[in-house]
């Protein structure tokens, strides 16, 4: 049996305020406070793990054991099949230090080159970990095509170049709330309310 969420407070394991906006966003109707890591200032961990489920778990864990608190940890990426899954869990990384998600665009209009696919899906992983060990973790993905130029300056990260399945607008160009509501996000979080949370 899943771990039912049951404490008022939830550390957000990220630095990044559009994730926290989304999530914070994503949490409101179960009356739960969310803080995040950056506000704590916990340190970011190295990604060392080689899936975005481990490198989710990796980051709740660090979280929950820095703050002695419940922690969720997102890992998600997009993986282009060009690109033999790439850049996948690299892809914040792709954004360089300065995160530069402009360059890391760039980057993949250019490693795919003279390929004809366009076929990307975005996944993401959430972690709810508890500061004794315990973690429930699961997997959603949105599948779609990728688009050059990119279009669009509402969402973040790879937004502007991802048309999901069945649209014709990049989620750089959605109405947020749409893209909230079927992101690969909102199908890992649904997945996780369904097994740990009730709402207020």
């Amino acid at each position: 049996m899943p771990r039912t969420f049951a404490e008022p407070k939830l550390v957000l394991a990220t630095h990044n305020p559009g994730k926290v906006i989304e999530i914070a966003a994503l949490m409101k109707p179960f009356g739960i406070e969310v803080v995040s890591a950056g506000d704590l200032g916990l340190p970011e961990p190295v990604e060392t793990e080689a899936t975005f489920e481990g490198n989710a778990r990796l980051k709740a864990h660090a979280a929950a054991t820095a703050s002695g608190m419940p922690a969720l940890a997102d890992d998600s990426g997009l993986a282009v099949a060009a690109l033999d899954g790439a850049p996948g869990i690299y892809s914040a990384r792709w954004a360089g230090p300065d995160k530069d998600f402009r360059l890391a665009m760039d980057r993949v209009w250019e490693e795919i080159g003279d390929n004809p696919s366009r076929e990307a899906k975005f996944v993401c992983a959430l972690s709810l970990a508890w500061p004794d060990g315990h973690d429930e973790t699961f997997l959603g993905t949105i599948t779609g095509a990728l688009k050059f130029p990119p279009s669009g300056d509402r969402g973040f990260g790879y937004d502007p170049i991802f048309v999901p399945t069945g649209f014709t607008q990049t989620f750089g160009e959605m109405d947020p709330n749409n893209k909230h509501a079927m992101s690969h996000r909102a199908h890992a979080f649904e997945q996780l309310v369904a097994a740990c949370f009730t709402e207020k």
